[in-house]
C-alpha cells in the first residue's frame, strides 16, 4: 500500500475507541476509527502507519502519552470539539459532548472560541458507558438501545444517575412489569436531563451541536431537545467531531484559530445530512 499524503492529522483518542481525521487542502482525506485498545499508543501508531503529514495533534484522555510519544502537540477536548463544531456547523453557539466516559457542554463565541465549558469527567453517570451497562440490563443491543427508547412510553422515571444504582432500578423495573422500552425511554431522560442542566449553567441558547458517540443514539437527540427547550443538530458522525477539530487546528499556521469555512468533506457531503431535533419537522 502507498503512503498518503496530507496537511495535517487530528488523533482522537477516547476511552472507547481511537479517532483519526487527516485532512488536505482544506478537505477531509481520511477518516479511521478503532476500539480503544489497552496499548493505545501502538494502535495509533499502526492507524497512522501510511500516513505522511506535516502537522499534528492529540486530543481525548490519551493525548498527552500520544503527543510525548510521537513528538507533536496535544489540545484539549474542549477546544477540538469547538473547532469541529464550529467548522461543521458555522455559526453554532452551544455544543454538547457525550463520550464514553465524560460529558462537556460549551458555549461558543465567534470562530469557535469557547466562552464557557462545563465538564463532567469524574464518573460515567450520564455517558456512553451508562448506556451500554443499563442496555445489558435490558438484554438489548447498544445499537437498538435509541430505537427501543423511542418506542416507548413516559410512564416510569429513573431516580439515580450512577450507573450501579441506575442498573438497579432497570432490574427492579421489569421485575414489575414495566415495558423494556418505558424502561429505555426513562433512561434517556434522565441523561437528558443531566445535559440539560448543564446547558443552562453554561448559558446555551439557541441551537445545540450535539457530538459524541452518545449523539448516535436518535432518542437522545431528540429528548434532549424537549428537555433543553434548544433544538438540537446531530452532524453526520458526531464521534468524528475531535479528531476533525484537532485536524484542522494542527493545519492552521496560528492554531488558535478556527476555520470559519466548512471542509470539503466528500464522505459527509455524500452520506446523510445532519439532523436537527426539537423543531417541527425536525
Amino acid at each position: 500500500m502507498g503512503r498518503r499524503g496530507v496537511d495535517a492529522v487530528g488523533i482522537d483518542v477516547g476511552s472507547r475507541t481511537v479517532e483519526v481525521v487527516a485532512v488536505a487542502a482544506g478537505a477531509v482525506r481520511v477518516r479511521r476509527r478503532a476500539e480503544t485498545a489497552f496499548d493505545y499508543l501502538d494502535q495509533v501508531r499502526r492507524m497512522l502507519s501510511d500516513l505522511d503529514f506535516r502537522s499534528a495533534l492529540a486530543t481525548g484522555y490519551g493525548r498527552h502519552l500520544v503527543a510525548k510519544e510521537l513528538g507533536i502537540g496535544a489540545v484539549t477536548e474542549i477546544r477540538a470539539h469547538a473547532a469541529g463544531a464550529a467548522v461543521l456547523r458555522p455559526g453554532a453557539r452551544a455544543v454538547l459532548d457525550i463520550g464514553g466516559q465524560d460529558t462537556k457542554a460549551m458555549t461558543l463565541g465567534p470562530g469557535g472560541r469557547v466562552l464557557r465549558f462545563e465538564m463532567n469527567d469524574r464518573c460515567a453517570a450520564g455517558t456512553g458507558r451508562f448506556f451500554e451497562v443499563t442496555a445489558q440490563s435490558l438484554g438489548c443491543p447498544l445499537e437498538d438501545f435509541g430505537a427501543l427508547a423511542l418506542s416507548g412510553a413516559d410512564t416510569v422515571a429513573i431516580s439515580s444517575m450512577c450507573t450501579v444504582f441506575a442498573e438497579t432500578e432497570v432490574v427492579a423495573l421489569r421485575s414489575r412489569g414495566v415495558p423494556a422500552a418505558d424502561v429505555a425511554r426513562a433512561l434517556v431522560a434522565s441523561v437528558a436531563g443531566r445535559a440539560a442542566a448543564m446547558l443552562r449553567r453554561v448559558g446555551a441558547a439557541g441551537e445545540v451541536v450535539f457530538t459524541g458517540g452518545v449523539a448516535r443514539n436518535r432518542a437522545m437527540a431528540e429528548v434532549l431537545a424537549g428537555v433543553a427547550g434548544l433544538p438540537v443538530w446531530v452532524p453526520p458522525e458526531p464521534d468524528f467531531t475531535g479528531a476533525l477539530g484537532a485536524a484542522l487546528l494542527a493545519a492552521r499556521p496560528r492554531p488558535g484559530k478556527v476555520d470559519p469555512v466548512p471542509p470539503r468533506d466528500e464522505a459527509a457531503r455524500n452520506g446523510p445530512p445532519g439532523t436537527r431535533c426539537g423543531e417541527p419537522g425536525g
